[in-house]
């Protein structure tokens, strides 16, 4: 009985007193049973027992550098590279120790200078504009749609008002831009593209893995992507002297490029090397992280077909939730849906905050893209100029809600989840 009293007398406090997204979060009550999540959203996919099996292997031989293997045995860094150039479609892979080392690597190789611009998604996580930072650029950002793809009218406008010679398309959580569009543009102005991947392996484009638009694409193996190896990634291209630059650059000094498998002739390395002897950063991918990668490739394309399934069922749940709605992607796309984003319609920013409270306290972590501390929000990228003209952008992500789908839930799991969000919702938005 009390509690019912004391729900009626807030209710009456809400009536007399400013929206309820203004009553402080502490307050938000709700009379009902509430469900709670208590599995973890931030669960990796675990690493098969084969790949286990050889890292072990690997580390009681000691043998863990991609180089150690006596000549004439190829080591497990090679294998992992044929087994991603086969799913991907490209001519050459090369692994390294991150995503971002391969993006890094990409903007060196195609020729990125000191003070160079080069542009790239505002959405995106940080990663992408420390690579341009590192590799001496100026990102040049350019803003998103709701759906989170680029707003090519703002890409053409900084294509035109910066005079960039670079871009960096990302895809960020999956989403696929226009890409035919955006092929377009850089023919018709001379850019020059990479694509990053690190979120849409197994993604593909009218039929065509993600990647094949740019010169160079880049996917990661850090644990919350398709592949897990804690740390890790590969640069990809079709491109002969752009994968020997690469493979040169990762740490394939004196003539070790000859140890790579996939690799270009003998003749396109000691050509390069005769212009100038290209330096040595030493971001090789270990043989014990290719060893957890090699037995995941095998089932990207079941995960794939799984995550579908399981995306259809939330984001139906999602959609069927007041204040609440799931961006469509272009047609064009096969996505790979290991995690959902949602847009916050109609809330002011006390409610949205509560909504994240009152998930978190029931077992679901979401998180805004726009939050103050996010990775993702482009006004914590102060290691460069701060742009203060995505004003479009920055409306959009102070909304968008980010959440994973892990592979270790069952369907009932996700059932719960989207119970909790419903009854956040309600509770927050209830009077």
């Amino acid at each position: 009985f009390f509690s019912r009293l004391t729900f009626f007398a807030f209710c009456a406090f809400c009536t007399m007193s400013p929206p309820c997204g203004n009553v402080p979060v502490e307050v938000v009550s709700n009379d009902k049973p509430r469900t709670k999540l208590l599995k973890s959203l931030k669960l990796s996919d675990p690493v098969p027992e084969a790949g286990i099996e050889r890292a072990v292997e690997i580390m009681r031989g000691g043998g863990m550098f991609r180089f150690d293997n006596a000549p004439g045995v190829e080591d497990e860094v090679s294998k992992a590279e044929v087994d991603i150039a086969k799913y991907t479609n490209f001519k050459y892979a090369i692994g390294m120790n991150s995503g971002a080392s391969c993006i890094f690597l990409a903007l060196k190789a195609i020729g990125v200078k000191h003070g160079d611009k080069v542009l790239s998604n505002a959405f995106t996580f940080t990663a992408v504009p420390s690579a341009i930072v590192h590799a001496g650029g100026e990102p040049v950002y350019v803003d998103c749609e709701e759906n989170y793809i680029l707003d090519l009218v703002h890409l053409e406008s900084q294509i035109v008002s910066s005079g960039a010679k670079w871009l960096i398309v990302s895809h960020m959580r999956g989403k696929v831009s226009d890409m035919d569009a955006i092929v377009a543009l850089c023919l018709k102005y001379e850019v020059r593209m990479i694509e990053d991947c690190a979120h849409s392996l197994g993604v593909l484009w009218n039929g065509v893995h993600t990647g094949h638009h740019g010169e160079i694409a880049c996917i990661s193996s850090q644990s919350y992507k398709m592949l897990n190896s804690g740390e890790g990634g590969f640069a990809l291209t079709d491109d002969d002297r752009l994968a020997a630059l690469m493979i040169i650059y990762t740490g394939a000094y004196e003539k070790l490029y000859q140890k790579h498998t996939l690799r270009p002739a003998d003749e396109v390395f000691e050509a390069i090397k005769a212009e100038q002897i290209p330096p040595n950063y030493s971001l090789r991918m270990t043989q014990l992280a290719a060893a957890v990668i090699r037995p995941q490739i095998l089932t990207l394309e079941e995960r794939v077909l799984i995550y579908a399934r399981r995306y259809e069922q939330v984001e139906a749940q999602l959609n069927d939730t007041p204040n609440i709605v799931v961006p469509k992607q272009l047609p064009q796309v096969r996505t790979v849906c290991d995690t959902i984003q949602f847009n916050l319609v109609d809330m002011t920013e006390a409610q949205i905050a509560a909504f994240l409270k009152e998930t978190n306290a029931h077992g679901v972590q979401l998180s805004i893209f726009g939050a103050k501390e996010n990775a993702r929000n482009f006004r914590n990228w102060s290691y460069g100029p701060v742009p203060e003209y995505l004003g479009k952008t920055e409306g959009i992500i102070k909304r968008a809600v980010d959440c994973r789908l892990p592979m270790q839930f069952e369907d009932k799991d996700f059932d719960v989840m989207c119970a909790v969000i419903r009854e956040s919702m309600e509770a927050v938005m209830q009077c």
